[in-house]
């Protein structure tokens, strides 16, 4: 995924898997600011960086630069455009990253296993599946689910819904108790379910509970790695 690029041909995108993929990694000095304004800086390098486009026709559709802020404190930046990463990718890459650093560290040969399959097999394979009979059954499960009027969640809010909907929005953290955290899991395995499908459901609860509305909507993403060989795509 990460040599590929789009080129268009007759006025329709297409794949492009290079051969190789060489990348600068350059390296921005900020030792020289004083210490108090380095995180500041590199944050708005960062932010700065990931705002620059990218070039679909001819890639690469990943760029690296490493950010100095002392002699053993750097941070490396890493920006990738969505059409060959997900949420998903950000842990392969975290791992496969960490996995390479230890080995080279140790002058050691690369640990990772090759891919059983690459991600063109997965899509070229999907795109055979999903024809004919299938397709048909799946987009009629979806035409009932989100056919006619879809219910709007009247959420008690202190100011008004706006009529065009914005998207901005904000995320908010918090840390489970430990004891919590293992009840929680403990409870999700006995319903054969996961963590996520489980606090899910607690949230569509919470909001039926103040919207007194049985029918809720609610999108969320998707890793799409229904099998184990794509996990590590």
């Amino acid at each position: 995924s990460l040599r590929t690029s789009f080129p268009t041909i007759d006025a329709q995108p297409v794949q492009s898997i290079a051969a190789a993929l060489v990348l600068e990694l350059p390296v921005i000095d900020l030792a020289t600011f004083p210490e108090d304004e380095r995180e500041h800086e590199a944050q708005r390098r960062a932010t700065d960086e990931a705002r620059l486009p990218f070039d679909l026709a001819t890639g690469p559709l990943i760029r690296a630069s490493l950010v100095r802020l002392g002699a053993e404190d750097h941070v490396l930046l890493v920006t990738m455009h969505h059409i060959v990463s997900d949420g998903w990718s950000m842990g392969v890459l975290i791992r496969e990253v960490g996995a390479l650093y230890r080995a080279f560290l140790a002058d050691e040969p690369s640990p990772l296993a090759e891919l059983p399959v690459q991600y063109a097999d997965f899509a070229v394979w999907q795109r055979r599946w999903l024809t004919g009979e299938v397709f048909e059954t799946h987009l009629s499960y979806w035409r009932r689910q989100l056919g006619g009027e879809l219910p709007v969640l009247n959420l008690p809010a202190d100011k008004p819904r706006p009529e065009v909907q914005s998207f901005r929005g904000a995320s908010d953290s918090l840390q489970l108790p430990a004891p919590l955290a293992q009840s929680l899991n403990a409870l999700a395995q006995r319903g054969g379910v996961t963590l996520f499908m489980l606090l899910l459901a607690a949230f569509k609860v919470l909001l039926s509970r103040y919207t007194e509305q049985s029918d809720i909507v609610i999108g969320s993403p998707i890793a799409n790695r229904n099998r184990v060989e794509l996990e590590g795509l």
